[in-house]
């Protein structure tokens, strides 16, 4: 089982941390003091100098688009080998867009790649692979318990050459960015009588389709995550040409489990990512500021909490490697129980490191003058994005219990 990277891709690397601490990092303040100035939902001026001129330097560099693993179209990395560099990106907000390497783009160019029309690569595919627009991803459903996706029920009708969209969906992260020109939405097609996962099928949904209505910005712990937001939507008689089905009438379950099976791992990279960035702003703190006549390093129980953060960080980055592994043996269903293990232990494990981060910093910790505030909120919704923890033990323990049974768990 190997869980490392190849020599040539370790220098690749190397220059995306390069980059990330000396050019990304020092703007990712100034790029988020711009959201309050204006319309939030808007990029400023400076807002778009920062992130276009970072984006242009990683694309200038040839450091794009990594996340297409084992494609002719990247640079042929392994899960494994991607999950360095997602991890390094996620020590800042801006790492994943400035190498176009952002949820739930990357999703979404997955399935244009693989499962939509050539029409559907021209025009949405070739655009966000440039990183010229950005996409969303809508599948949740507020009037459905969405951790179970066979209750997904927004209507899909078909009418003659079209169908006809109606229903709410919600936390449709990036659909309020401005640039945010198409969805993939999961829609049900198939009759009660048909098999759980035979009902349901996926579409492309321009974003300007006469029909949507955006009814708000969902907020995180009271921050609307302006200008990127997770919107409620209402889809009223969205009418969308046949063809802008994805795969077949009753093929979303197959089509999603690809996209979703390696975010998770992609997400949960990011949040390692989050945690080390957490335990340097802690470390740093713990010895350049004194209480008590001494540094905080030398104070109550520190030492063990640092000690704790990095073997807990340690441990969790080797499970998502693993699951990375078994990601690349080509079986999803061999994979998705170590998918599910890491989807539930990093999110726990940075929330852990970054809480304990913002404790040493003491009420700064909490505040705009840190990072943390915003880190924790983030890694916190990770819990309940792409499914909440107790999914995810629930497959855990079934993987678990079916080796000693042959009843249906």
């Amino acid at each position: 089982m190997d869980l490392g990277i190849r020599a040539e891709n370790a220098k690749l690397l190397d220059r995306v941390k390069e980059m990330i601490r000396d050019e990304v990092v020092p703007l990712e303040h100034e790029y988020e003091a711009e959201i309050a100035k204006e319309d939030r939902w808007q990029y400023t001026a400076r807002q778009s100098e920062i992130l276009e001129g970072l984006k242009a330097k990683a694309k200038e560099r040839g450091l794009w688009n990594f996340w297409l693993t084992d494609s002719d179209k990247g640079f042929g990395l392994s899960t494994v080998e991607y999950a360095f560099f997602a991890e390094e990106m996620g020590r800042t907000p801006l790492g994943a867009e400035v190498f176009n390497c952002s949820a739930p783009d990357t999703g979404n160019m997955e399935v244009f790649e693989r499962y939509g029309t050539e029409k559907m690569k021209q025009e949405w595919l070739i655009p966000l692979l440039e990183g010229k627009i950005r996409s969303a991803y809508c599948m949740t459903e507020p009037n459905v318990a969405s951790s179970d996706a066979t209750n997904i029920s927004m209507s899909c009708v078909r009418d003659g050459d079209h169908y006809v969209l109606n229903g709410e969906k919600w936390w449709a992260s990036g659909a309020g960015d401005p640039r945010c020109k198409v969805y993939i939405v999961m829609v049900k097609t198939g009759g009660d009588d048909a098999p759980k996962h035979k009902r349901h099928s996926m579409v492309v949904v321009a974003a300007n389709t006469p029909g949507i209505e955006i009814l708000r910005p969902m907020q995180v712990y009271g921050a609307d995550d302006a200008p990127h937001g997770h919107m409620h939507m209402r889809f009223t008689n969205v009418r969308i040409p046949a063809e802008n089905l994805l795969l077949g009438e009753g093929r979303g379950f197959e089509i999603s489990q690809g996209r979703l099976g390696p975010g998770r791992i992609h997400h949960c990279m990011r949040a390692i990512g989050q945690a080390e960035s957490a335990l340097e702003l802690m470390c740093k703190r713990a010895l350049e500021r004194e209480a008590f006549g001494k540094p905080l390093a030398q104070l109550g129980a520190n030492f063990d909490i640092i000690a704790e953060c990095r073997m807990e960080i340690e441990q969790a980055r080797l499970l998502c490697l693993k699951a990375a592994w078994y990601m690349d043996q080509g079986d999803a269903r061999a994979a998705a129980p170590w998918i599910s293990m890491i989807k539930t232990v990093a999110p726990r494990m940075a929330l852990k490191v970054i809480d304990e981060a913002a404790q040493l910093f003491g009420a700064q910790g909490i505040s705009q003058d840190t990072p943390l505030a915003h880190k924790w909120t983030h890694v916190r919704t990770l819990r309940l994005a792409d499914g909440p923890d107790a999914v995810h033990r629930r497959q855990i323990a079934r993987a678990e219990l079916k080796k000693y049974t042959q009843q249906k768990l």
